[in-house]
């Protein structure tokens, strides 16, 4: 893979010229005047945006592995230590958090918004501007206006109401000291950034004069217009907003959840302005005859990303380009396990930072070819073998695995002799995939699900089939066998699609539905450990006894599980033969020692810092084993004291003291 090489020198500078963002002592020095004079510069300029991206507070990790959960399909880990603290990556992924959380800090995403807003000024204002080499000067600002938009919209998805301009910082300090704005005029504005952006910039594999975009590492048209269908979908859906700060607001009320002490779930009135964006910008790009990308094989898409390899059915509309040895912590952070002590070397590979569980794995068909491919319960030992794993809270999102990985990849893991070495592997912050469904979802809501879109040539119901098509094959009877209501139909296949993505919990709260998804899953959860009962999963219903008691499998070599041994989906009644090796499974595993009361505490403690209060007794109640959980779950406090769906992180101490109280937390922070 031919990865962005970054050119130090401007880098550097670009790097240098702004602090952290708010801090008096250093707003931006970069005023464009020697570097937007060159062609050359001026890509050196870009390119330090784009470098910004790879920060560990950024893409590097924070974005994509810590900030990401909890949803109903993806949690933040094992334990129940520290799940509360409002300073460590435990408490905010599950929605706790204070001021003083060093890991919720917004400070390297604001670099990367100043960078590329220091980039749009110096473009808009280059003498390049008027000559020959305009157009290419042109397709830099389109790229400047994308990275500056996506940093806003991390900024308001993470953090809601934020301090906004498109201005850098001036170094009279004229527009650093501001208040925050309001999340629709921020949506707003960055929309029409890309509203711009898409018309300077060529399709991926296309050219500007003689600079190529040939690869995914690089914004191109078919992302820019992608995001500005995401961001619209943000802007016209439901977020936690804050009354007593913008006392003004005419944002829709949510219907079912309750508003408490100022603090209510709304969405702009005008929501559906922002839907027929959404619709217009997927159709135009799924109706262009110029159009490049395409669905590639599930599992090769996800096999040549972990190769460092660009995807040749171009399926990855932007890829944030890390290094190997260098940066980036995708396969490592989230990912298939890797014990230590292997043949792969002394270090592992954890995939702990995100983690799913039985839920999610019943929730596919047991024909849809993207489970496998994106869940694991099978880790690989320090006896150079794999270990089947039956706790149903710690399945692996196996997109990235070791199997997939480099030959110099490894070569690196097995040098190394303590902490991580960084993989390279590019995070994909959109596919093709994402087009479609963005579109089936938009074009249902604003006209149903079999109304033909004249600009992209087919029907919402003809964008979802699209995607179930490369998840069962072509002519499967599958492909059309989804949910009656198509919204949930949508709903349920994003959560097929994108496990493990960074996508749910933030498709969940624009919804409206964060906070009822991730009770239906702990209410599932529950039932399939107590063995008994309805157990509804998606667009199925289960019965206690519908699953095994016990898990039988066998190797397919001395290292090796055959995953087409296991007996996930039935009660076999003994083991096939003496090659295969049993273990328990679920209810039958829950009942033995202290697993059930240990596995249903930490499935109820899970994102309980979202609402004010949770009480669990009735679920509980109806359980077997119901005082020792009682009991246990007594142990924890639960629930945030202040509002319900606060999702948003809390503005860390030191950037409101930076900001010269200009601005104050929200939602009891």
């Amino acid at each position: 893979m031919k990865k962005i090489i970054y050119r130090i020198s401007i880098a550097a500078m670009l790097f240098a010229s702004c602090d952290d963002y708010l801090e008096t002592e250093a707003p931006s020095k970069l005023t464009g005047e020697n570097v937007y004079q060159s062609l050359s510069f001026t890509e050196d300029a870009i390119m330090g945006v784009y470098a910004s991206l790879t920060e560990p507070y950024v893409y590097g990790q924070k974005i994509t592995t810590n900030w990401p959960t909890n949803s109903d399909i993806e949690t933040a880990g094992l334990s129940t230590d520290n799940y509360n603290s409002p300073t460590r990556d435990a408490g905010a992924s599950n929605y706790y958090g204070s001021a003083d959380n060093l890991n919720q800090r917004w400070d390297n995403v604001f670099k990367t918004v100043e960078l590329a807003r220091t980039a749009v000024e110096g473009i808009r204002n280059s003498p390049l501007m008027n000559t020959k080499d305009s157009t290419l000067m042109k397709a830099y600002l389109g790229e400047a206006l994308t990275l500056r938009a996506l940093g806003f919209f991390e900024l308001v998805k993470h953090f809601g109401d934020i301090p906004f301009t498109l201005e850098p910082s001036r170094s009279d300090l004229s527009n650093v000291y501001i208040g925050k704005t309001d999340r629709d005029t921020v949506y707003h504005y960055i929309i029409q950034d890309l509203l711009e952006a898409e018309q300077y910039l060529p399709w991926l594999g296309g050219a500007v004069g003689n600079k190529n975009y040939s690869q995914a590492d690089r914004v191109t048209k078919g992302f820019v217009k992608g995001l500005a269908a995401r961001v619209a979908l943000f802007a016209g859906g439901w977020s936690v907003r804050d009354r007593n700060q913008f006392p003004d607001t005419q944002a829709e009320v949510h219907p079912s959840i309750p508003e408490m002490n100022g603090y209510f779930t709304g969405r702009t009135k005008n929501w559906r302005k922002y839907y027929e964006i959404a619709a217009q910008q997927c159709a135009e790009i799924l109706g262009s005859t110029d159009n490049p990308h395409d669905l590639d094989d599930f599992e090769n898409l996800w096999k040549t990303v972990n190769q460092l390899q660009y995807n040749k059915a171009k399926e990855n509309l932007f890829e944030v380009a890390f290094g190997l040895g260098n940066s980036g912590d995708i396969g490592n952070l989230i990912g298939a396990r890797l014990d230590a002590n292997t043949k792969y070397g002394t270090i592992q590979l954890s995939g702990g930072n995100v983690v799913s569980n039985s839920y999610y794995f019943y929730s596919f068909d047991k024909d849809d070819k993207r489970r496998d491919v994106t869940l694991t319960n099978i880790s690989y030992t320090a006896d150079n073998k794999e270990k089947f794993n039956n706790n149903p809270v710690d399945w692996k999102f196996a997109k990235w695995r070791i199997d997939w990985m480099t030959d110099a990849y490894k070569a690196l893991h097995k040098e190394a002799k303590s902490g991580r070495v960084s993989t390279g592997i590019n995070w994909i912050v959109m596919r093709y995939s994402d087009i479609y469904l963005m579109f089936a979802e938009a074009q249902n809501e604003l006209n149903g699900s079999s109304a033909i879109n004249a600009v992209a040539g087919m029907s919402a119901k003809d964008a979802l089939e699209k995607v179930r098509t490369r998840a069962f094959g072509q002519g499967s009877g599958k492909i059309g066998a989804y949910d009656s209501d198509f919204f949930e139909a949508v709903v349920n296949e994003r959560a097929w699609e994108f496990g493990g993505e960074a996508l749910r919990k933030y498709d969940l709260i624009r919804w409206g539905q964060l906070s009822d998804r991730i009770e239906a899953q702990k209410l599932a959860m529950c039932k399939m450990l107590d063995g008994k009962g309805e157990v509804r999963i998606f667009d199925k219903v289960y019965r206690g006894e519908d699953f095994p008691e016990i898990i039988y499998y066998k190797f397919s070599d001395s290292e090796r599980i055959d995953r087409s041994s296991i007996n996930y989906y039935e009660n076999i009644g003994g083991s096939p033969s003496s090659d295969y090796l049993e273990t328990s499974w679920l209810a039958n595993a829950a009942r033995s020692g202290t697993n059930m009361k240990t596995w249903v505490t930490r499935i109820l403690l899970s994102a309980t810092g979202l609402n004010a209060s949770y009480d669990y007794s009735s679920i509980v109640a109806q359980m077997d084993s119901a005082t020792s959980i009682q009991s246990n779950l007594n142990l924890f406090k639960m629930g945030n004291n202040v509002c319900n769906n606060r999702h948003p992180f809390a503005i860390y101490n030191k950037n409101l003291i930076d900001a010269q109280n200009k601005f104050k937390n929200s939602y009891g922070f």
